[in-house]
């Protein structure tokens, strides 16, 4: 079917990249050479994730205000936002407590096989941009088109809040106008997003051909343990997400995972929640979840519902321990699940915010801060699993709260798919 037409194209240049990307680091004859052919990738790759950045924030913008300003008041926006950091609070829990429970049980750091940098080495993280007063500092935008052009998904959010209500409240004709404009504006995003992501076959083969080049497939092997015990642990947190989802959805939750397998496989294959964004949008809506409800928490999401990340950051943070042979006690292992819910809190729009979170919190359990420099080197192939982990746990999220909020009218599977060829129909 036309429909699953792009999704069969990503996996085609998901599997190119990786042959494109081992024969180019094969041939290179030197790092060096590998690094410059590289480049070559990550440009095309940059330019289709600033494609993607360039229909964020107007995206978010029209599609909250236009919901805010159809729900009216204050009241409901605070109950919908309750809820939703209800859920991604207990969400939070449970994928740290995976992480730390997982970590112990695998043992990825044990004989691992490589040598452990220095303990006084520097991983040259800044660490220091992760701190609570910082990061409520920063909710609040200064100047929205500031914010807007740094694409800071928390800010732009608490301005279209103020905006939206503002124009709910007031009941004349100039009012009602510009709220039909900036609703008019939904659609258009949504077409300049079909457009967009025609380019997303060529931007997730020139990602993954791009890291294959540098890194090879051999450290895959290196790592095996650790990749592999990461990947399996994830695999247990999207049977709990789904597990939670089916208590408030019952069977319809395995059909929404269906709905956003093709956002999923974005964002694993360019490691980039951004990219994913527009398309869980759409996906969401045509699953039958109202536009005032995904247009506020989604976006929340995207800054407080980073399940795989907080995941990672437990699971790592282990590893680091005992690749350095200095275990944790039990005690110290759930303080270090507090200060990760903490701490994981501020990560979105810190540039390797996951890997800056674990250097962080290393230092605060006499763990060398050099841990990190192990892991770096295969981040990329651990970031595309959470990243989709993160998609799958904010569309499992969003619809959970629609149904709270009597916001979620799923229609049949046959409906689903004709909404979704009629916006490819649309496009064209």
């Amino acid at each position: 079917m036309k429909i699953n037409k792009q999704t069969t194209w990503i996996l085609i240049a998901m599997i190119l990249g990786v042959v494109v990307g081992y024969g180019c680091n094969v041939l290179s004859g030197s790092p060096a050479a590998a690094k410059n052919i590289a480049g070559y990738f990550a440009m095309v790759t940059d330019i289709f994730l600033r494609l993607i950045k360039m229909i964020i924030a107007p995206l978010i913008f029209t599609t909250l205000v236009a919901g805010m300003a159809g729900m009216g008041d204050a009241r409901t926006v605070g109950r919908i936002g309750g809820k939703a950091l209800g859920w991604f609070l207990m969400a939070s829990l449970a994928s740290l407590a995976i992480g730390l429970v997982f970590a112990n049980l695998f043992q990825p750091g044990a004989n691992v096989g490589v040598p452990l940098p220095d303990v006084s080495a520097t991983a040259d993280l800044k660490t220091s941009s992760l701190n609570l007063k910082d990061f409520i500092t920063h909710v609040f935008p200064r100047n929205i088109f500031e914010a807007m052009a740094n694409n800071e998904i928390l800010q732009i959010l608490v301005f279209s809040v103020f905006f939206g209500l503002a124009l709910g409240r007031l009941k004349d004709t100039k009012a009602r106008a510009l709220i039909e404009v900036i609703e008019g504006g939904v659609p258009v995003m949504l077409k300049v997003t079909d457009y967009v992501m025609r380019f997303a076959p060529v931007g997730v083969f020139a990602a993954v051909a791009n890291v294959v080049t540098v890194q090879g497939l051999g450290i895959l092997l290196v790592y095996g343990k650790f990749v592999g015990s990461f990947y399996a642990t994830l695999i247990v947190l999207w049977i709990v997400l789904i597990g939670a989802g089916f208590l408030v959805l019952s069977s319809t939750v395995f059909r929404l995972v269906k709905e956003v397998r093709q956002p999923m496989l974005v964002g694993f294959s360019t490691a980039s929640s951004e990219a994913a964004y527009p398309r869980v949008m759409e996906k969401l809506e045509d699953f039958g979840v109202k536009e005032r409800v995904i247009g506020f928490v989604l976006p929340l999401g995207y800054s407080f519902n980073l399940d795989g990340s907080m995941i990672y950051t437990a699971f790592a943070a282990l590893f680091i321990s005992q690749a350095y042979g200095l275990p944790l006690t039990l005690e110290q292992q759930v303080v270090m699940l507090l200060v990760l819910m903490v701490s994981s809190k501020g990560i979105a729009g810190v540039p390797r915010s996951a890997l800056v979170v674990v250097a962080a919190v290393l230092p605060m359990f006499n763990l060398p801060e050099a841990g990190v420099l192990l892991i770096m080197g295969i981040d990329h192939f651990l970031d595309m699993g959470r990243t989709a982990t993160n998609v799958l746990g904010n569309a499992i999220a969003t619809t959970v709260v629609a149904k709270w909020e009597n916001a979620l009218e799923i229609p049949d599977e046959g409906e689903v798919e004709k909404r979704a060829r009629e916006r490819l129909v649309a496009a064209e």
